[in-house]
């Protein structure tokens, strides 16, 4: 019998996409939610290098980092592939992913939410260039990897979970869908499946923890 556990916690993006993957597969799984910014034992013994969730344990063995445990999770589990089989598809997809997270998601929170004046004008600017990029990656596709939620999508459901939030809370729209229609119709496909609707944190409660966070980055 073979024992999956994640140490989890329910506002993490990065947590959220491996749940999210681990459903499509329909993998059975535990969830040990952590109670962040404390750092439990486990999680402590687990991932001693960056301390933080998502850790995913199979069979005992920890994986850490999220986008290195969809990967293993889609080459032990071969139902529902989330990696195209191509291997220049394979690489693109992982440019994306990556992409999603050095530039999209630090545009998107570290230059512009937790920001203000001229710094989150340059934040927004920042990010309107990077949302560029993935509306011409979305040009007569679904989805980043084609007709069902793949790597690119899982990486990026953030953007579809997130940004309507921080969007609510500073005041300015960031997903325009005249700017964006591409971006736009991928959010509400990806947000619309039934496994992503059941697996979504509630918003009440991401608004709350967000003006926290944010006002903790305005008070510093």
């Amino acid at each position: 019998m073979e024992e999956v556990k994640m140490l989890s916690f329910w506002a993490s993006p990065f947590a959220l996409r491996v749940i999210w993957a681990l459903k499509l597969k329909r993998i059975e799984f535990e969830t040990i939610e952590e109670d962040l910014p404390k750092k439990s034992n486990l999680l402590l013994q687990f991932n001693p290098i960056y301390k933080k969730v998502p850790v995913f344990l199979h069979n005992g063995k920890p994986i850490c980092e999220s986008l290195s445990i969809i990967e293993y999770i889609d080459e032990t589990w071969k139902q529902y592939p989330l990696l195209p089989q191509d291997p220049l598809d394979r690489a693109k997809a992982r440019f994306w992913a990556k992409f999603g997270d050095d530039k999209v998601l630090k545009s998107a929170f570290y230059d512009t939410f937790v920001k203000q004046g001229k710094e989150q004008e340059e934040g927004i600017a920042s990010t309107m260039e990077n949302l560029k990029y993935l509306e011409d990656e979305l040009v007569g596709k679904t989805y980043f990897g084609g007709e069902k939620i793949g790597l690119v999508d899982l990486s990026l459901g953030w953007v579809a979970c997130f940004i309507s939030v921080w969007e609510e809370i500073i005041g300015l729209k960031i997903i325009d869908q005249e700017k964006f229609p591409l971006v736009a119709q991928w959010i509400q496909e990806f947000s619309n499946d039934p496994i992503i609707q059941q697996n979504w944190p509630s918003r009440d409660r991401l608004v709350a923890r967000f003006s926290a966070i944010r006002q903790s980055y305005l008070n510093k």
